[in-house]
C-alpha cells in the first residue's frame, strides 16, 4: 500500500550553472497518506518546504518539533534530520532539494542572524508561489531554465530572511540603541569612529555591540562604516572636483594612504583611477 503520492522533478544542473547559479536538485509535492519517516544525513543539499495541510514532526539538530500547516522549515541536510506525517491528519506538503556555490553561505549567515530553521510566516503564498514556479521551470525546460531557477530559488532565501526574522520577532523591529547607532554612522561617517568609542557613546558593551549589530543588520558595524564611506567617496570622485586628499579626509581618513589601500579594496582600483573610468 502507498504511503504518499507525489509529484516529482529530478534535475541535474549544466557544469555553468553548478558553478555560478543555485540550481533545483529536486522540486515537487506530497500528500501524506500514512505515517512514514523520512530520514537522511550526510547529503549535500538544502530542503526548504512549506506544510500546506495537515501535521507532522520534524527532527533536527537533536530535537524534534511539531509543525502544522503553515509552516516552513529550511534545512542543511548534511546535518542529520528526518520528518514524518500524522497518522491523524497526514500532511501535504510542497519542497525542493537545491543547492548552488553560494548556499552554505547563506545558510550560515541565515544562522549567524538569529533566524529559525522552522518558521510561520504571515503569508505562506509568497513561499508557495516560488516553489511552484520552480516546479514549472523544470517541467517546461526552457532556454532560460537554469536563470530562471536561480531566480526563483534567490527569491525564495530572501523570503526566508524576511519573513522568518518578522515570525519570530513580532513585527520585525530594530533595538531602539542599535537603530540610534546604524543613524548616527549614517550622520557622522565623515568623523574619527571607534567601536570602543561607540561603545562608550551609548552605553553598551563593544562585544554586545559587535554580535548584536551584525545579528540585526547582517553585516559588521565597520564593514557597514567602510561601505557608507567608500560609497561617498565614489560620488564625490565622479562628481566633484575635490583632491583625493580633500575626499579621504570627508569620509573620515586622515590618512591619505590608508584611504587608498581602503578604497582599491572595495573596488578594485585606486580612487583616481575610478575617477578616470567613471
Amino acid at each position: 500500500m502507498a504511503k504518499s503520492t507525489s509529484n516529482r522533478i529530478i534535475s541535474t544542473p549544466s557544469p555553468y550553472a553548478k558553478e555560478h547559479y543555485f540550481y533545483v536538485q529536486e522540486v515537487g509535492t506530497l500528500q501524506s497518506l500514512e505515517p512514514h519517516v523520512s530520514k537522511r544525513q550526510n547529503l549535500n543539499s538544502y530542503l526548504f518546504f512549506v506544510v500546506l495541510d495537515g501535521k507532522g514532526t520534524v527532527s533536527y539538530e537533536a530535537k524534534k518539533y511539531p509543525i502544522s500547516a503553515g509552516d516552513c522549515v529550511w534545512l542543511d541536510c548534511t546535518r542529520p534530520y528526518s520528518h514524518e506525517s500524522s497518522a491523524n491528519e497526514p500532511w501535504s506538503l510542497m519542497w525542493v532539494h537545491f543547492n548552488g556555490k553560494d548556499a552554505a553561505d547563506y545558510y550560515e549567515s541565515y544562522g549567524q542572524q538569529g533566524n529559525p530553521f522552522l518558521f510561520r510566516p504571515r503569508n505562506p503564498v509568497p513561499f508557495t508561489d516560488a516553489l511552484s514556479q520552480l516546479y514549472q521551470t523544470q517541467k517546461n525546460k526552457s532556454s532560460f531554465m537554469e536563470l530562471l531557477t536561480n531566480k526563483y530559488i534567490t527569491d525564495l532565501i530572501t523570503l526566508c530572511f524576511t519573513e522568518s526574522r518578522a515570525e519570530h520577532s513580532g513585527e520585525y523591529s530594530i533595538p531602539e540603541k542599535l537603530n540610534q547607532i546604524h543613524s548616527y554612522l549614517e550622520e557622522h561617517y565623515g568623523e574619527h569612529i571607534t567601536l570602543e568609542g561607540l561603545s562608550a557613546q551609548f552605553f553598551i558593551s563593544k562585544f554586545h555591540l559587535s554580535r548584536e549589530y551584525r545579528k540585526t543588520f547582517g553585516s559588521t558595524l565597520l564593514g557597514d562604516l567602510t561601505a557608507k564611506r567608500v560609497s561617498q567617496a565614489k560620488s564625490l570622485l565622479r562628481f566633484s572636483d575635490a583632491s583625493i586628499e580633500s575626499i579621504a579626509q570627508s569620509c573620515g581618513y586622515q590618512d591619505t594612504g590608508y584611504f587608498i589601500k581602503v578604497f582599491k579594496k572595495s573596488e578594485g582600483m585606486t580612487p583616481l583611477e575610478f575617477r578616470r573610468k567613471w
